[in-house]
């Protein structure tokens, strides 16, 4: 259903306590799961009770817009009032305003959910709480896709030598890895291991798109607005030494701190028109994954507009962390050189709850499953003093997580 044009039905979302269920994978449908988690809380859903689609330079306002509609035209019985509780649709955007990837909301039939030791269900329509049988565990072997690892180094050499000749300060260039699954491969096994080895990230999955993100693009609690930056990254260190000395080259690196701080000046300056008291942790500060450091800044400010979670998304998005800056000179760079429609990578992703309420993830370390084909995209932040083969390298140590998950 396009949510940008059609009447909306009137939902009636009953949230109520339940004993801890315990895995929330285990809930989820093995061939088109719907989650938002992190460290084992979170969100699942179970059957749709509505989707909504959309596309174009305005689908994320109008999917605001479509979320405010359908709110006000349903009624909400809930007995918990935690993040997630309550009438909740999960969301996934395209990267590009002309990607053919479609945009969506869905209103799950049920939503498990589990915070602060807190469990609950959401029932918007019938569908059975079951737990499928495990699937045979299986591998998937990457090659690469439309962007050679060659192709790649001689892309980034092309965006250095604009970057140098002024035609923008960053741009983030992404390559693709392409492999197999089988036919009815349970999705679940791919999710619990990016789940477990990446706790604290946001682990997400939504029509086929997989995967293990670190951003935080913003999170909306009350009037509370908060975001994390990650830009500038740096592989981990072999043994304890190493990784320290890895750890004080990233905070120090000219070229991190500058690729960083264009990333971070651009999510303030969004947010500084909806929010007040909007600060940066000072300086940013190393964040250690399992396997890179990134640099990393959290934001925090006050709403003071009523904005929801998906009225900032749209203000947000693309920050300089995934698309480059000045944003426009960037992004005609990287359609130009990138040889493939980014789809909902590098997009925003996470849930919006009935309040406004929601939390948002930018689409990273993740695939897009479409029958037995995956998709992975991988990117790197390009300045003035970037070397190709360091970038290659860089783009290599983010595909880790996901061509892991999928071995």
């Amino acid at each position: 259903m396009n949510g940008a044009k059609v009447p909306l039905p009137a939902l009636a979302a009953t949230t109520t306590l339940t004993p801890d269920p315990g895995s929330l994978i285990a809930f989820l449908s093995p061939g088109n799961p719907l989650a938002f988690l992190r460290d084992g809380d979170g969100i699942i859903g179970i059957g749709e009770a509505l989707r909504l689609d959309f596309s174009g330079p305005t689908r994320i306002v109008d999917a605001a817009a479509a979320w405010r509609r359908l709110v006000a035209a349903s009624t909400v019985a809930d007995a918990v009032q935690l993040p997630g509780s309550g009438l909740v649709a999960f969301g996934s955007f395209a990267f590009a305003d002309a990607s053919a990837a479609v945009s969506m909301l869905i209103v799950p039939a049920v939503i498990v959910g589990r915070r602060d030791g807190v469990s609950w269900v959401t029932r918007v329509s019938e569908a059975p709480i079951d737990i499928a049988p495990v699937g045979l565990p299986f591998a998937t072997s990457f090659a690469p896709g439309d962007m050679s690892p060659k192709a790649y180094a001689a892309a980034v050499a092309i965006a250095v030598h604009r970057i140098s000749a002024g035609a923008a300060s960053k741009v983030v260039l992404a390559r693709d890895l392409v492999g197999e699954i089988p036919v009815g491969a349970d999705l679940r096994l791919p999710i619990s291991r990016l789940s477990a080895a990446y706790p604290d990230t946001f682990t997400f999955a939504l029509d086929g798109l997989i995967g293990s993100s670190p951003e935080t693009l913003v999170r909306v609690a009350g009037s509370t607005v908060t975001a994390r930056v990650l830009a500038g990254t740096a592989p981990r260190g072999d043994d304890a030494a190493a990784d320290a000395d890895a750890e004080s080259a990233i905070a120090n690196s000219p070229k991190d701190r500058a690729e960083h701080a264009f990333a971070r000046a651009s999510v303030i300056s969004a947010l500084e028109s909806h929010a007040s008291g909007v600060s940066a942790s000072a300086p940013p500060f190393p964040l250690a994954l399992p396997n890179l450091w990134h640099l990393a800044s959290d934001i925090t400010g006050t709403l003071t507009d009523g904005s929801s979670s998906l009225d900032l998304v749209a203000v947000l998005h693309p920050t300089a962390a995934v698309a480059g800056a000045p944003t426009d000179a960037a992004l005609a760079m990287i359609s130009e050189l990138e040889p493939f429609d980014r789809g909902r990578y590098a997009g925003p992703v996470g849930w919006v709850g009935a309040n406004g309420d929601g939390e948002w993830a930018v689409a990273l370390r993740c695939a897009q499953v479409e029958g037995t084909t995956v998709l992975a995209l991988a990117g790197a932040g390009i300045v003035a003093d970037s070397d190709p083969a360091r970038e290659l390298a860089e783009t290599t140590l983010k595909f880790q997580p996901i061509v892991a998950a999928f071995a």
